[in-house]
């Protein structure tokens, strides 16, 4: 384990401006490697966090990012849920797809971190915000 990090207690990290994204990927990555998460997984999963906290902030106004250790007895893990009560997302299935933007950008923030990750699970109310929850499992 790494020093000061402990897989089963999950870290919050606040997400209300770029910095904050930032801090986001040093936290999931000091977690990913005390998972023993392959370079490539890690990578892999701090690409999907980092798209992750921005879209908390661009879209969703700020929020949370709670980073933590995860086991299923047979694998060892890290689950990101990300958590805003911004305006959520009304239409889902568009939002996945491919090349959906609304905000001038290539589309693929929530599919391609979709794509990076192992689970993927997304909670969205509009008006009331949006919940998206990741894991990347070690191999």
């Amino acid at each position: 384990m790494t020093a000061g990090v402990d897989l089963g207690v999950p870290q919050t990290q606040a997400i209300r401006s770029d910095d904050d994204v930032v801090r986001v990927r040093q936290l999931v990555r000091t977690v990913a490697v005390a998972a023993k998460l392959s370079l490539v997984d890690q990578t892999k999963l701090v690409t999907a966090a980092s798209e992750l906290a921005r879209n908390t902030l661009i879209y969703g106004g700020g929020g949370t990012a709670d980073v933590a250790g995860v086991e299923d007895g047979r694998r060892r893990g890290v689950q990101i849920v990300f958590i805003d009560s911004g305006p959520g997302i009304p239409d889902l299935d568009m939002a996945l797809t491919d090349g959906y933007t609304t905000g001038g950008g290539l589309g693929l923030g929530l599919s391609g971190a979709r794509r990076l990750v192992d689970h993927f699970d997304v909670v969205t109310a509009v008006g009331e915000g949006t919940r998206i929850t990741v894991v990347k499992w070690s191999r």
